[in-house]
């Protein structure tokens, strides 16, 4: 439900300056994101078995948004017309979910106006993974509009796949965690348990998606 024609590419492609991937993600990848601080990286869990927010995730989600936007507000100078975004992705490296990441993208796209996810065979604005982490699933970005999603086997096995790609995908659009609200909320998360298998965004999670890209960019309090 695209509202302009005009488009710009979110500035999310991996490149060198992220955070470490995991061993068997890395692995894969021709080549691997170099580690920086953890202070600037910001990363998102699907599940909250060891925590249920903190401080730390906050700023972290904060950080999060604060670099995609960058990314956005940069496109938009370039194009002062620009109405809506369109962020591409690529699955090279996630071949075993290529099915649920088309369905999560075609979720989002159906829910919002002004962000859409366009799949890319070549190095999209950001990249999916796979592979064995012991913190599961999670989106990661080094601060400075890069990132990806690392897609853990084990975790996809024990919860609902496509919930677990459209979770981390709604933080790629910049929304945090919510680990103590219902299945009804996507970025619930793994709170409600593996039973819960809702990949829909609720209305609220909706709404604030296309407030925060509302004309291609947005102004976060």
């Amino acid at each position: 439900m695209k509202r302009s024609v005009l488009s710009a590419a979110l500035g999310l492609a991996l490149a060198a300056g992220l955070a470490t991937l995991p061993a068997a993600a890395a692995s894969a990848a021709p080549a691997a994101p170099a580690a920086v601080p953890a202070a600037a990286s910001a990363v998102q869990g699907y599940t909250a078995t060891t925590y249920a927010g903190s401080a730390t995730e906050a700023a972290n989600n904060q950080a999060f948004f604060r670099a995609v936007m960058a990314s956005a507000k940069a496109r938009q100078a370039a194009n002062p017309w620009l109405l809506n975004v369109a962020v591409t992705y690529d699955t090279v490296n996630a071949p075993s979910f290529t099915s649920q990441i088309s369905q999560a993208a075609q979720i989002w796209n159906s829910s919002e106006r002004n962000v859409q996810l366009q799949e890319t065979s070549g190095n999209g604005d950001f990249s999916y993974y796979e592979g064995n982490d012991s913190r599961g699933s999670y989106a990661s970005t080094d601060g400075h509009g890069h990132g990806y999603v690392f897609l853990d086997y084990t975790q996809n096995q024990q919860y609902s796949s496509l919930r677990v790609v459209a979770h981390e995908t709604g933080h790629v659009l910049g929304l945090p965690d919510d680990y103590s609200g219902p299945c009804s909320e996507l970025m619930s998360g793994g709170g409600p348990g593996p039973s819960c298998t809702n990949p829909y965004p609720d209305g609220n999670e909706r709404s604030q998606v296309d407030y925060l890209w509302a004309n291609g960019l947005a102004a976060r309090n």
